[in-house]
């Protein structure tokens, strides 16, 4: 019996390129994600304890599309970068994203969960960056207190940006995913 080498034993596989498509749906998401951020922005919505990003309602195109994936996480992430914030938001918030658009993606079967991974990702890691990336200690509390705070109000934000926005954003873009978001 002949001894199978490693090459054999393994197929290769060969990657698929990303299509023109994914990429141009990903690159409108983030920069519609910036622009929407900076509306927030403007407004004082986007950073610290109370945030309403008008952007996070875009967390529910996963629902549609895997390309809004990267396009979120690309989006916050420059986001973030351009609107002045501090390293471990820049970090940890993209990420925190980046999970929620995973989730939407992962539970795309139910329409109505699509914004509870954004709302609980946010919501469980941006206190942290609160806490720990821009010292918002609240005097007299304990930290535990502060993440219950903070947790509180990021959670509210995010149920507004995500669970109401995001939700009539995807039952605007239902009647007509099939052409914006065409499959290849």
């Amino acid at each position: 019996m002949k001894k199978q080498t490693y090459s054999e034993a393994v197929p290769m596989r060969i990657a698929t390129p990303i299509s023109l498509t994914t990429l141009v749906q990903a690159a409108m998401i983030a920069a519609i994600y910036v622009v929407l951020t900076y509306l927030a922005n403007a407004f004082g919505l986007a950073n610290y304890a109370i945030q309403v990003r008008f952007s996070e309602a875009l967390t529910v195109l996963p629902y549609f599309t895997p390309a809004a994936i990267p396009g979120l996480f690309i989006g916050c992430l420059l986001s973030n970068i351009l609107t002045g914030c501090a390293l471990p938001d820049i970090l940890f918030g993209s990420l925190a994203t980046l999970l929620g658009a995973f989730g939407t993606y992962t539970l795309r079967r139910w329409k109505w969960c699509a914004p509870i991974c954004p709302i609980l990702a946010n919501a469980l890691i941006v206190p942290f960056i609160l806490i720990y990336g821009y010292g918002l200690i609240i005097d007299g509390l304990s930290i535990l207190q502060c993440f219950g705070y903070y947790f509180l109000t990021v959670g509210i934000g995010e149920v507004i940006s995500c669970g109401i926005l995001g939700m009539l954003l995807l039952f605007s873009l239902q009647k007509y995913s099939h052409a914006i978001f065409k499959k290849q």
